[in-house]
């Protein structure tokens, strides 16, 4: 499994942000394409994917925030420093897939299977780097492969070959085994707070679009 990470600010935990995204197909390719989208772009997009790339925003910015993250990142930051940020994203998909059924009633291959339909049927409104990634992602099957840990540890092999110095990436999956309880604490804790938040997020994004 692959992952590109053009800049250690991307978010990669891909999983997460298609569960987060409901039902609507729109939502969910802006919430896919957000981090391949900058400043006046995002006016190229129709209202739905709008919707999508403000709801990964604000995934992100919460995420980033909350104070059981926080704690992922401070066990890892000794080891993996800047990089700890993405590994924890990372973790957190892990653990949402292994945890699937406590939180969707559809199989994780089938849902899998189903963003991978919407996204290719969509191909054309991606912006270049997201349609380079798409192919990977659905050749690679990585929402699904999320849960095991031989193919999380190519997804961490692959980002640590493309970073531009020693990230010690290739060594986080090590580092989740010695560690697995804590981190599957903190996304026990932290997953309710989240999807909380983006229904939240979603509610007024369709209000708005209600009132226009």
């Amino acid at each position: 499994m692959t992952i590109f990470v053009e800049n250690k600010g991307d978010k990669v935990n891909f999983l997460a942000h298609a569960f987060l995204s409901g039902s609507d197909h729109q939502v969910l390719i802006g919430n896919f394409v957000a981090d391949s989208i900058k400043g006046k772009m995002l006016q190229r997009y129709d209202e739905g994917i709008r919707k999508g790339v403000f709801l990964h925003r604000s995934i992100d910015a919460y995420t980033d925030q909350h104070i059981v993250v926080r704690k992922s990142v401070e066990r890892l930051q000794p080891v993996f420093r800047k990089f700890s940020p993405v590994i924890a994203d990372i973790y957190y998909d892990h653990f949402l897939a292994v945890h699937w059924k406590d939180y969707s009633s559809a199989e994780l291959s089938d849902f899998s299977t189903a963003v991978y339909k919407i996204l290719i049927r969509n191909f054309s409104k991606l912006p270049p780097r997201s349609k380079r990634l798409l192919p990977w992602m659905v050749a690679q099957n990585w929402l699904t492969g999320y849960a095991n840990l031989h193919d999380l540890q190519r997804v961490f092999n692959g980002m640590s070959r493309r970073t531009s110095f020693e990230s010690g990436m290739e060594n986080a999956v090590g580092f989740l085994k010695k560690n697995y309880q804590d981190f599957e604490t903190d996304f026990r804790l932290f997953f309710p707070d989240l999807v909380k938040k983006s229904d939240e997020v979603l509610r007024s994004l369709n209000e708005v679009t209600t009132r226009q």
